[in-house]
């Protein structure tokens, strides 16, 4: 099997096979809910058989999906909504949920800069590391700004909010948290989408805050990328 030559129908093909991949990744995780099988993870390792078989380079699928990776900018319009239907849950908890968004991005950064100083990466690899903490519209836009590769980062949020999602719930049983707000919030910053769905599953109170502490940290991130910019122009 071979791609069509017209770009157009090579944008209908994975474009297709992108969206069908997702859904069926879904379903999946739906029936089966294990950390492993999130759509984040399970959708591009189906993906990768049909490409490895039609021998499509990065540059081909890339071109063909462009707009779906265009979608991120509406979705992050859209953020807007949770946080206007928990305004009653920011009143109460601004304090807390401003301190721990500030404390959780500081350290998300600084693990980031001496985890890529550890595995020897510089420059554009370097910066793309910095956002992987934060949901993957405001992590593309801050790796942007920042002098970093969008496309990577977006691989580096993927790896992070499975690896938190599956090993920040046994860290707050260890740890023996039982506030819903500590749980939820700790979810949220360190996992961002796969920590809130984790969330989710203990509780709707746990599922709310990290779902409102993911779009707090992405925001407040986007906000600070020109001035980390600017302390990390050379």
């Amino acid at each position: 099997m071979t791609l069509p030559a017209n770009p157009w129908l090579q944008g209908a093909f994975w474009s297709l096979l992108t969206i069908a991949f997702y859904l069926l990744a879904k379903a999946i995780h739906r029936r089966w809910r294990r950390s492993w099988l999130t759509p984040l993870l399970l959708a591009p390792a189906l993906l990768l058989v049909p490409v490895l078989a039609l021998h499509a380079s990065y540059h081909d699928y890339i071109s063909a999906t462009g707009w779906l990776v265009a979608l991120l900018g509406p979705t992050t319009v859209a953020f807007a909504v949770p946080i206007y239907e928990q305004r009653a849950v920011i009143r109460r908890y601004w304090p807390v949920l401003a301190l721990g968004a500030l404390a959780g991005s500081l350290t998300a950064v600084l693990t980031s800069w001496a985890l890529a100083t550890l595995l020897g990466l510089d420059g554009a690899l370097r910066l793309s590391l910095l956002p992987r903490s934060i949901s993957t519209p405001f992590a593309m836009a801050m790796s942007t700004d920042i002098g970093g590769l969008p496309d990577l980062t977006a691989i580096f949020v993927v790896i992070t909010g499975v690896l938190g999602g599956v090993i920040g719930e046994v860290l707050l049983l260890r740890l023996k948290v039982r506030s819903a707000l500590a749980k939820g919030a700790a979810l949220g910053m360190g996992a961002h989408g796969a920590g809130t769905a984790k969330a989710q599953e203990l509780g709707r109170e746990e599922g709310t805050i990290a779902g409102l502490v993911m779009v707090l940290v992405g925001l407040l991130n986007v906000l600070a990328a020109p001035l980390l910019a600017w302390c990390l122009a050379p």
